[in-house]
């Protein structure tokens, strides 16, 4: 039994299949296993390599042209917001009326508690 879906085209290519995540399996487990095989290379290897390692990524990311580093980050930007789902008018309107009537609606139980405690105080110190 597997949780990943397959797809095949009619003429029988097993090539073309495609695997998607299917959200259950445990991100735990993946980030267990990668953390224990890198600290088991990094183990094997002498010390004096594993800080030039760390030196060089570290300069690798904040040096350059700033203009360079701002395209790039603008270009992952417009990449990012491409994956985005954007809601239809009609989910914008249901969104929206849902969150005016909560906020409607907290204002009136904050502002009836507000005017609760005034009107205690005042009865309790005159």
């Amino acid at each position: 039994m597997s949780d990943e879906r397959d797809t095949r085209h009619e003429d029988g290519d097993d090539t073309a299949a495609v695997a998607r995540p299917s959200g259950k399996r445990s991100a735990r487990r993946s980030r267990a296993a990668s953390s224990s095989a890198t600290n088991v290379a990094t183990i094997d290897r002498p010390t004096s390599q594993v800080k030039a390692d760390k030196k060089k990524s570290g300069k690798a990311g904040g040096a350059g042209n700033p203009f360079k580093r701002l395209t790039k980050f603008l270009k992952e930007v417009i990449a990012e917001l491409r994956k985005v789902i954007w809601p239809n008018r009609k989910q914008m309107v249901t969104y929206t009326s849902v969150v005016l009537v909560f906020v409607i609606f907290m204002i009136a139980f904050i502002s009836g508690l507000d005017l609760g405690f005034i009107k205690g105080v005042n009865w309790l110190f005159g």
